[in-house]
């Protein structure tokens, strides 16, 4: 097994399906406070899968987001990566590895790298961690965790973290059908709503930086509403200044009824993938199921931009009603796509004493989460 790894270019990193993995997502992280760096690195296929000889390489690029949690500390954020995907067993294997050559490429004062890993999840197939209906419960204790992903590692060194950042659970809609394959897939209310939408007028059009105000007016709406956390209007200026930037297309889609504007989402297209990255509406005309509209139009363009998948991006992870995420789950699973649970965030503390601190202020207070 071996692995090594070189920095490159932020702007050279190669097109992925994975926005979060993209030199766009660098970019708009930039500004957002974090420093991101870019390495390409190569490994044996043995460190991927066990049974191969070990005689080929795999070469990857990784996005790495640096920020500063006190003035002499940072952390490694990866976002959605690495993207190659190891077997169960050599999860923490491939990770101990690429922690120990990436350690020597980051700062001294660097106190542990984070993963929020786009794989899936190890107990996501388990007929243990699903109910008697076949909703899947959840992965078992953090402890548990740590043991099994650990396990053949040299350090036992890989932690769960507190949290995850980015949508653990998600549902994908397969593109590679036609549009009337999806429909009829869909739940029959959902399909129904957006039926009912586009037939009572309700036009959704693609826009520009000139409406980031209606936009943000629904957002804070939907906020306020909801009682989910409030981004800056400039987080969203960004994504639109950046549209068409070269390896990902950002579209603002918003749908008005005789003007009046009634939802809005932020669809991003990177390579062949398309992902509802946020999404806003109005409490206003509701029966008019503007919401459904706008995701429709959404699935549309990134069939029609060639992507044969669309990432509905978070949800909770079954019915359960009690979950804060519930309403999202039942709006996007009426859609018809495929539940997916990934692993979430892992973290490979550098420093142990200051991530002891690190983490028990990030265990007591919102201060220090990373996303």
């Amino acid at each position: 097994m071996h692995c090594k790894i070189e920095g490159k270019d932020l702007h050279d990193i190669v097109t992925t399906n994975i926005v979060q993995q993209s030199s766009f997502w660098g970019k708009i992280k930039n500004r957002q406070g974090f420093d991101p760096v870019a390495f390409e690195y190569h490994i044996s296929d043995d460190l991927l899968f066990p049974a191969s000889t070990g005689r080929k390489t795999i070469q990857d690029d990784l996005l790495v987001l640096l920020r500063y949690v006190d003035r002499e500390h940072c952390i490694a954020y990866i976002p959605y990566g690495p993207e190659e995907e190891p077997v169960g067993e050599n999860q923490g294997v491939f990770m101990e590895e690429l922690s120990e050559v990436l350690r020597s490429c980051l700062p001294k004062n660097c106190i542990l790298i984070r993963y929020d890993l786009p794989w899936e999840n190890q107990w996501a197939r388990e007929e243990d961690f699903f109910d008697n209906q076949g909703n899947w419960m959840g992965p078992p204790s953090h402890q548990n965790q740590e043991f099994r992903v650990n396990f053949n590692t040299h350090n036992w060194n890989l932690m769960k973290s507190p949290s995850d950042n980015l949508p653990s659970n998600t549902i994908f809609l397969d593109l590679a059908q036609g549009e009337d394959a999806l429909l009829k897939k869909m739940k029959p209310k959902t399909r129904y709503n957006i039926r009912l939408s586009l037939k009572k007028g309700v036009r959704v059009e693609s826009y520009g930086l000139g409406m980031i105000d209606t936009w943000y007016d629904l957002y804070k709406e939907t906020s306020a509403r909801n009682s989910f956390t409030l981004h800056k209007k400039e987080n969203f200026r960004t994504f639109l200044e950046m549209q068409n930037s070269g390896d990902v297309d950002t579209r603002l889609l918003v749908a008005d009824y005789d003007g009046e504007y009634l939802a809005a989402m932020f669809l991003v297209l990177s390579q062949k993938r398309g992902t509802y990255m946020y999404g806003a509406s109005s409490g206003n005309k509701r029966n008019l199921m503007a919401t459904y509209a706008v995701q429709w139009k959404g699935i549309q363009l990134a069939k029609q931009a060639g992507c044969d998948e669309y990432d509905m991006f978070g949800a909770a992870p079954n019915p359960n009603s009690s979950h804060p995420m519930h309403g999202l789950y039942r709006f996007k699973s009426g859609f018809g796509g495929e539940m997916i649970h990934r692993m979430g965030c892992w973290d490979y503390p550098l420093d142990k004493e200051q991530y002891r601190i690190f983490r028990m202020q990030e265990l007591n207070g919102p201060g220090y989460h990373v996303n």
